[in-house]
């Protein structure tokens, strides 16, 4: 455990369910975890020919079957540059239409999984997509590195999609994202002229599994060593690997059968960690999480952390430590849609700026788009992160599919 990060992938058992799971380590301190079902693959990011089933226009949204009896919902906002395989005789999206979607969300809280009309195809550095027909760059990019990579960068003018350059291209040489750049226009374009023949309910396209995507998605910093005690897996992410010759990263392939990977980082207990409801603060304040069908409320509170004097700076240490876990805990369990923290009241309004400040610092470690929207009068922080996969107390909940 000497690297400063390092990815596990292993399997584990918990509450008598088997898991294969993708965990980022810094030091001792589990950073975030992916888990899913060791026999059941997850459809997130899968692309299918839909059937229209609903059309529901007082929501305007529709249903849409991507298996026999799987309904889908999409909002008509989302409709954007559709590629219909099958449609009827009429200007709008309506039942018995067979059009291309991506599942962009998976099944949560009874709701049904959520699809759209745009397709995206990822790679380690790009993006590619047809919402729009432009370059466009991540926002966690800075100005000069966005200058440096569109100079560098020489893709040809298209109409039928738009590029969007992922953080991890700052590291990179440009012929490594040419080179994904046209392994990505290939797959977009012969998916698109595959689909014409297929039938409703045909996958066109299969995500890869679950820990290949989070190696992907990975930031190269945060990619010191992935430790495997799989040798199926170590094969697979060895090949996903070679694709990225500049990537310097080590793979190991872990066999002490007296020592479980999982025990020696003492997996199942930060996982169980993660899903009681109070964390403690090294001050000897504590947070309370508390998941609701709406939103998350999280209620900081000073606990054991007494101050006889200078008590507004006591309060501000406390919250600026609770703002580290806070984004630290979001990540982790996997929190999304919206989040509400009521942090120790500040009377100054210089403190609560700082503190806000530090939030969105640390905001930006987080892989997955999150905003800290502000303060409302009631001094409650507002946040929003998107969602895309299930929070982990719900997968660890719910009855195995």
């Amino acid at each position: 455990m000497e690297h400063e990060f390092a990815l596990l992938i292993t399997k584990l058992s918990l509450h008598n369910k088997n898991y294969l799971a993708t965990a980022l380590y810094q030091g001792k301190k589990l950073l975030e975890i992916s888990l899913e079902y060791q026999d059941s693959q997850s459809i997130l990011g899968n692309i299918y020919v839909g059937r229209v089933r609903d059309v529901v226009k007082n929501l305007n949204a529709a249903f849409i079957e991507i298996a026999p009896g799987v309904r889908c919902y999409f909002d008509m906002e989302d409709l954007i540059n559709p590629l219909y395989v099958k449609k009827v005789n009429s200007p709008h999206m309506v039942q018995g239409d067979e059009v291309v979607v991506q599942v962009m969300r998976e099944k949560s809280k009874g709701k049904p999984a959520r699809v759209g009309t745009k397709l995206n195809f990822s790679g380690k550095y790009l993006v590619l997509t047809s919402e729009h027909k432009s370059l466009s760059f991540s926002r966690k990019l800075d100005a000069e590195t966005k200058k440096r990579l569109r100079e560098a960068l020489k893709f040809e003018e298209e109409n039928e999609f738009g590029i969007i350059v992922r953080t991890n291209a700052a590291h990179a040489v440009p012929e490594e994202i040419e080179r994904e750049y046209e392994r990505l226009k290939q797959e977009y374009l012969n998916l698109r002229e595959r689909a014409c023949y297929r039938t409703a309910f045909s996958c066109l396209k299969r995500e890869m599994p679950d820990y290949l995507h989070v190696l992907q998605d990975m930031r190269e910093e945060q990619m010191d060593v992935i430790i495997t005690d799989d040798r199926e897996i170590y094969e697979q992410v060895e090949i996903y690997l070679q694709q990225f010759p500049q990537q310097e990263c080590t793979l190991e392939y872990y066999e002490d059968a007296m020592l479980p990977l999982c025990k020696l980082y003492s997996l199942e207990t930060r996982i169980e960690e993660a899903l009681r409801e109070r964390v403690w603060l090294k001050s000897g304040g504590y947070l309370i999480i508390q998941p609701t069908e709406a939103l998350t409320v999280i209620d900081v509170n000073s606990g054991k952390s007494i101050a006889k004097k200078k008590v507004q700076e006591h309060y501000l240490k406390i919250n600026l430590e609770a703002a580290a876990e806070i984004l630290h805990q979001i990540r982790l369990r996997n929190l999304s849609g919206i989040i509400i923290v009521d942090f120790i009241n500040m009377e100054s309004k210089e403190d609560n700026e700082l503190l806000l400040k530090t939030l969105r610092a640390y905001a930006r470690a987080d892989r997955i788009p999150i905003q800290i929207v502000g303060m409302t009068k009631l001094n409650l922080v507002e946040i929003t992160r998107k969602k895309v996969k299930k929070p982990l107390l719900e997968l660890i909940n719910e009855k195995k599919p």
